[in-house]
């Protein structure tokens, strides 16, 4: 089985989803390819430029226009076809790609590529199955395309959602977001807290996803300067000056900080905290609720983000404080209340379903056997 992913590199989601069920793959079916493209990077350097460096620049200066645009792309059929004639364009060149590599089926973790796939497909350019990893806690009709085999979302009520969109009940499979295998481990809190150099004792984990974006300097602020018995860690991901500017900040506090950047060892860093406070992130949640980690959600993105923490709240896997300054009192009444902690746990332990890139793999296989009579017969 030889599978092709196509991904976008907006944020560190998409690419981690597609990893996860890479190595899955990869351990199932020991000789298979399975190759992960960066789609707009392969297509064009400099497009793929101009596209994540216009993303970044308006979620980080001007979030309120791209939660704009986020709700035209949602009701608007302007900015759809838009997308969808620039996407059709920029498809010409995986022909090639696809056609040399000849996947057995095609992996989209976004949705930029799944819609150039959907276009190839309706052309008769390819007629490879094809199936969509949604790595939010909602949909978005960038998503809903024909010519798609199968859909993994991240729960139940996502899979009604988009029956009420007009897909069809058969390809959607609510079988979560497919995380690395570190994060289905767990590590011994007081060994992790030792190994970087914190004592053991309540601890807060700040995270602004892999760029540090969102009110990640506000809400450090108001941890340092609250008078409850806490630590902290934070992850500034690749915004080096956050970093610097929280170091600064932690000098000559009372308060046990760790501040670092860029990390491969989440998973090790939510094994040593006793809650999450971060933007919602699809991924990010998703981790988190795998390590059955109480989340205190600031600074959703306008969109899909929001969406996320709304879906977090409402089945009472998270708090959202009305504003940085209730934050701190907010984490201080839940930290004293163990049954609400319990419940936030148990609450993400029925939700979360640990074997999401397994089925995923499964399923992915039997699309392979239903459209290739040679293998599924035993020829190959």
């Amino acid at each position: 089985m030889d599978i092709l992913f196509l991904t976008v590199s907006i944020g560190a989601g998409h690419m981690k989803a597609a990893e996860s069920v890479k190595n899955h793959v990869q351990q199932k079916y020991p000789g298979s390819r399975a190759m992960i493209v960066d789609t707009l990077k392969y297509i064009n350097p400099l497009i793929d430029k101009l596209v994540i460096g216009g993303y970044l620049n308006a979620v980080r200066r001007t979030p309120q226009i791209y939660g704009k645009l986020y709700e035209l792309s949602e009701s608007g059929d302007n900015i759809y076809y838009l997308s969808g004639a620039v996407n059709r364009i920029l498809s010409l060149k995986l022909i090639r790609l696809i056609k040399e590599f000849s996947p057995s089926v095609i992996v989209c973790t976004h949705p930029f590529p799944l819609q150039m796939i959907s276009g190839l497909k309706a052309k008769k350019e390819i007629s490879t199955p094809t199936m969509a990893i949604l790595t939010d806690y909602v949909s978005h009709p960038m998503w809903l395309h024909e010519n798609v085999d199968s859909y993994v979302v991240a729960h139940e009520g996502m899979k009604q959602e988009m029956i009420r969109k007009g897909v069809p009940h058969e390809i959607i499979y609510p079988f979560g977001i497919p995380v690395s295998d570190t994060f289905l481990q767990k590590k011994n809190k007081k060994a992790v807290l030792e190994e970087i150099g914190l004592e053991d004792k309540p601890t807060a984990l700040i995270m602004g996803g892999s760029l540090g974006l969102g009110e990640i300097e506000n809400t450090f602020l108001s941890l340092l300067h609250n008078k409850s018995d806490h630590q902290i860690i934070a992850v500034a991901g690749m915004n080096e000056k956050l970093m610097k500017q929280l170091q600064s900040y932690s000098l000559g506090s009372d308060k046990k900080v760790k501040v670092v950047g860029f990390t491969d060892k989440i998973s090790d860093l939510m094994d040593a905290a006793d809650i999450l406070v971060t933007k919602p992130g699809g991924m990010t949640i998703s981790e988190a609720l795998a390590k059955e980690l109480p989340i205190f959600v600031i600074s959703p993105l306008p969109g899909h983000e929001e969406g996320n923490a709304d879906f977090l709240v409402k089945n009472g896997l998270a708090v959202k404080s009305s504003s940085i300054s209730e934050l701190g009192r907010d984490i201080q009444h839940v930290m004293n209340n163990p049954h609400r902690i319990r419940h936030m746990k148990e609450m993400a332990k029925q939700l979360y379903k640990l074997n999401s890139s397994e089925n995923t793999v499964n399923l992915m296989k039997s699309l392979v056997d239903m459209h290739d009579p040679d293998i599924r017969s035993g020829v190959i």
